[in-house]
């Protein structure tokens, strides 16, 4: 059975005029009131009248935002809040507002996207992850909709995006660990599907290229990225054998590593993260991380979206954010 406006308004708990009120932009509504009522549509899946929504031709003053992983998993991984709080600062100087949702698949993930383009919601869309011939991005270019990626897609050249060098970043992590002494160097990032995973793993074969030091597979894992999994990773290393060092794509990854190690009682092993999450430097030991300036990302993203959406020059299609090593208590 289709959803109605009735529908909308009674999870929305305002009037089925508010609700159409709010499908056409009235300047009279409330934003908070707009945001509950498009939030209801969202989760619905309400499509309004594409006819009638077309002849108001206004802008929503809403930027979609697409998060990977369900809701438990966003609350868990404090990256993604530094994200979204770079990308509302900057939107809000704008006047724009945030609609988002998360999704748990690449095909949910596109069908999301055709709700909120063909029903008109969102002005624009950042995208927060990027992955290998990506569905997202192609569906996107063919619908001709204002969007931006945090990360490096395939087409870097006719698309907007924001990034860190992230071959460069683990690089630079991986050449400090062997000139510390360390030759024995796990990884454990994310899935090998999302380029940030990739990228990151690129920069770690290349320092021990660089040392002179042979890749050991079985110090290399790409899972979830999800501390449980990272636990789980770091047991098999250790069962394996006791490395020297172990780098991560994620503090959140780390967190799961430095379980592993503290139940182990291996307190000499040296540990890295990435983002520079809050809680890595309460840790104990604390964790050193790479900061990668996760709210500039966010902020960057934004404006490149909120200058295609107005059609304001754009004198650049990307930027690359830099990053920086803050050494703690877990690198010896």
């Amino acid at each position: 059975m289709s959803v109605t406006i009735k529908d909308v308004a009674v999870r929305a708990n305002v009037s089925p005029s508010t609700v159409s009120r709010v499908i056409s932009n009235n300047p009279r509504i409330s934003d908070a009131t707009k945001e509950r009522v498009r939030a209801a549509m969202a989760e619905l899946n309400y499509q309004p009248n594409l006819i009638a929504r077309s002849l108001t031709n206004k802008s929503t003053k809403t930027l979609g935002l697409l998060l990977p992983g369900s809701n438990s998993d966003l609350l868990l991984n404090p990256f993604f809040v530094q994200i979204m709080r770079g990308i509302s600062s900057y939107a809000k100087s704008k006047g724009y507002y945030i609609l988002f949702t998360h999704v748990d698949s690449d095909e949910e993930e596109v069908d999301v996207l055709s709700n909120l383009v063909g029903s008109q919601w969102v002005d624009g869309i950042i995208l927060t992850t990027v992955k290998d011939n990506d569905k997202s991005i192609a569906y996107l270019k063919a619908n001709n909709h204002p969007f931006v990626v945090i990360g490096r897609p395939d087409d870097d050249m006719h698309t907007y995006w924001v990034d860190n060098d992230n071959i460069n970043a683990m690089f630079n992590v991986v050449d400090m660990l062997i000139k510390k002494g360390n030759k024995k160097i796990g990884f454990i990032g994310g899935a090998h599907e999302f380029k940030v995973t990739k990228n990151r793993l690129l920069g770690y074969l290349k320092a021990l290229k660089a040392n002179n030091i042979k890749v050991d597979l079985n110090l290399i894992y790409e899972k979830d990225y999800s501390e449980e999994a990272a636990y789980e990773a770091s047991k098999e290393i250790i069962n394996y054998l006791i490395p020297d060092a172990i780098v991560t794509t994620d503090d959140l990854i780390a967190f799961g590593v430095q379980r592993a190690l503290i139940e182990n009682k291996l307190d000499t092993v040296s540990l890295v993260g990435f983002n520079n999450t809050v809680l890595s430097r309460y840790k104990v030991p604390s964790i050193t991380s790479v900061d990668i300036n996760a709210e500039k990302l966010g902020i960057f993203a934004t404006k490149l979206l909120i200058n295609q959406i107005e059609k304001i020059p754009i004198l650049t299609n990307s930027y690359i954010i830099n990053t920086k090593l803050i050494e703690r208590d877990s690198t010896k």
